[in-house]
C-alpha cells in the first residue's frame, strides 16, 4: 500500500457521497491518505466543508465561488469568504475560483469580474488561490499574469506551453486521473513541462476517476493510479512522486 498521499483537490460535499460520506472518510487514513483539501464552490459548500474539516484532523478546506455558480452569486460573496476565513483556522486557500467557458450562457464578463475580485482577496489575505480554468486558457493566463497570485491551476487541461507560462509565475499545477486516460496525450506533454517542485496530485472527486475506474465515482484512494502514471512520466518511483507531491501540498497550503 502507498503512503503519504495528499489529495489536493476534492469535493466530498457532492451528493455522490451522500450514501457513505463519513464511512469513506473514516477509512482514508488507513488507505495511506495523509491529507485532503476540500474545494468549495458556493455558500453551502463553504459551510459544509468547514464542518468536515472540523470533524477530521487530516482534512483542510477552502472558501470560494466557482464560475458555474455565477448566476446565483450572493451580493456579499466577498464578506462570506472573509467570514469563513476568520472562523476556521483550517481554511488554507481561496477557491475554487476561475473561468469556465465550456457551456454557452455563462456571462464571461461577470466571471472575469468575480475571478479578479477573489484573486485580489487571496492576495490581501495571503492565501493561495485554487484556480479552475476550462476552455478559458487565454483569459485565465492573462489574469494570472496581471495579478501574479500564489496559486495552483487545478485539474490542468492546457498545453505544455501554457503550463510553462504558469510555472514562470511561480504557481503550481495539479493533475487528476486524466493522466491515465487513453486520449491523455496533451496532459502527458503538460506534466513533462512541470518541474517536480511545482507538481500537485488531486482527484477532483467524485469526478475524474482514473483508469481502471474511469466513469465510476472517484475518491481519494484512487489517486495512487494517477501517481503511478506521473511517476512513469517523470522517471522516478511511485513512492518518490507521492513524497514529493505531498511535501509540495504541505508547502503550498501552509499546513
Amino acid at each position: 500500500m502507498y503512503k503519504n498521499i495528499f489529495d489536493t483537490h476534492s469535493h466530498y460535499t457532492d451528493s455522490a457521497f451522500d450514501v457513505d460520506r463519513f464511512e469513506l472518510l473514516d477509512s482514508m487514513q488507513e488507505k495511506g491518505i495523509k491529507y485532503i483539501m476540500l474545494a468549495s464552490t458556493c455558500t453551502e459548500d463553504i459551510r459544509e466543508n468547514a464542518l468536515l474539516s472540523e470533524k477530521y484532523d487530516y482534512i483542510y478546506t477552502s472558501a470560494g465561488f466557482h464560475p458555474e455558480n455565477i448566476d446565483n452569486l450572493p451580493e456579499n460573496y466577498i464578506d462570506i469568504i472573509m467570514r469563513a476565513v476568520s472562523e476556521n483556522k483550517k481554511l488554507k486557500a481561496i477557491g475554487e475560483i476561475g473561468l469556465d467557458y465550456h457551456y454557452d450562457g455563462f456571462d464571461r464578463e461577470k466571471q472575469i469580474e468575480v475571478f479578479e475580485k477573489q484573486i485580489e482577496l487571496s492576495k490581501e489575505l495571503k492565501l493561495p488561490a485554487i484556480v479552475h480554468s476550462r476552455d478559458a486558457s487565454e483569459d485565465t493566463l492573462n489574469i494570472l499574469k496581471k495579478y501574479r497570485p500564489q496559486g495552483v491551476v487545478h485539474c490542468f487541461s492546457g498545453s505544455a506551453e501554457t503550463a510553462a507560462e504558469i510555472i514562470k509565475l511561480g504557481m503550481y499545477i495539479g493533475f487528476t486521473g486524466v493522466l491515465t486516460f487513453k486520449n491523455a496525450k496533451k496532459a502527458l506533454r503538460a506534466i513533462e513541462a512541470v518541474p517536480l517542485d511545482r507538481l500537485l496530485l488531486e482527484t477532483d472527486c467524485p469526478y475524474m476517476a482514473p483508469v481502471p475506474f474511469r466513469g465510476k465515482r472517484c475518491d481519494s484512494s484512487m489517486i495512487a493510479f494517477t501517481a503511478e502514471k506521473a511517476a512513469e512520466i517523470k522517471g522516478i518511483s511511485v513512492h518518490e512522486i507521492l513524497d514529493i507531491t505531498c511535501e509540495n501540498g504541505i508547502r503550498f497550503y501552509g499546513i
